[in-house]
């Protein structure tokens, strides 16, 4: 498969490597930068200038819903000419790990973490108050696991 144009060799390939077996130690870029036969900086430096240019939207583990605190799905009506803006002020809260467009009457969905179902509900109010839309909240029912990893 084909490199995107706008990464590097050395881009791709720790992105590659580190979409799934990130090092679970005290320094794990210092681990990532020597297999790799970089600087640990180096690799920090990278992965900051991913997260600025938005190819990264995060560096972080991904654990199993509702293992380590409470998280949910949830979604908002939003009208069509307001569906990007609304998108970036979800986004711009802690607990949203991440949102996306959907053809369907609620067309924004996102997934929300935090310490316990109180701070979820916490988080959805003030969402609500944020944007002026209600959201709906839908809790895991059933658990499928998707590999989000893929070549680049």
């Amino acid at each position: 498969m084909a490199r995107p144009q706008s990464l590097s060799r050395r881009e791709t390939d720790l992105l590659n490597r580190y979409q799934r077996d990130f090092p679970l130690q005290p320094r794990p870029y210092a681990a990532m930068a020597e297999a790799m036969d970089m600087a640990e900086d180096d690799v920090l430096a990278m992965l900051a200038d991913l997260q600025g240019r938005g190819v990264l939207g995060r560096v972080g583990a991904t654990v199993q819903p509702n293992s380590a605190g409470a998280s949910t799905l949830a979604a908002l009506a939003v009208p069509p000419a307001r569906l990007e803006a609304v998108a970036d002020q979800v986004s711009a809260f802690d607990e949203v790990n991440h949102n996306y467009a959907r053809e369907h009457e609620y067309n924004l969905w996102f997934v929300l973490t935090a310490a316990d179902d109180a701070a979820l509900d916490q988080a959805l109010a003030k969402i609500e108050a944020s944007t002026g839309l209600s959201p709906i909240k839908l809790p895991l029912e059933a658990e499928y696991h998707i590999d989000l990893g893929f070549p680049l």
